[in-house]
């Protein structure tokens, strides 16, 4: 047998408290950014579609930059997600929030490929101290 044996993976732990409610906060504010983007989108078409979009982009960036994580970018944008899905829904007044235009449906799959974007490029976990290269 070798000098060299194989770490073992270590199980995954459920998050601390105050790590959940920083995920349960940005969810929130996920959901409030999809909503004033929403509302802002169709303002000045071009320069509202454009501002929420860079509204959420900005919010799931500095979500992972501050969780350090790519976690942190996943819960406002499922945020968002929600919110603008439930936004979709047609009431029984007949009223929409969304119209049956162009710049809507930019504003909800461009929102889409923003959230998946900024989950992509966030940074991944990576192990503190100085910069090594692993497995040698």
């Amino acid at each position: 047998m070798s000098d060299r044996t194989p770490m073992l993976a270590q199980p995954l732990r459920p998050p601390s408290a105050g790590r959940a409610a920083a995920y349960l906060g940005l969810f929130v504010l996920g959901a409030a950014a999809g909503v004033a983007g929403a509302l802002v989108q169709p303002a000045w078409f071009p320069g509202g579609l454009l501002l929420a979009l860079a509204g959420e982009a900005g919010l799931c960036l500095g979500a992972a930059r501050a969780v350090g994580g790519r976690a942190g970018a996943v819960a406002p944008a499922a945020g968002w997600m929600l919110a603008v899905v439930l936004l979709t829904t047609s009431r029984p007044e007949g009223d929409f929030v969304f119209a049956a235009g162009g710049g809507s449906y930019l504003f909800l799959l461009g929102g889409i490929v923003v959230a998946v974007m900024c989950a992509t490029l966030a940074p991944g976990r990576q192990p503190g101290g100085g910069p090594v290269r692993l497995g040698k």
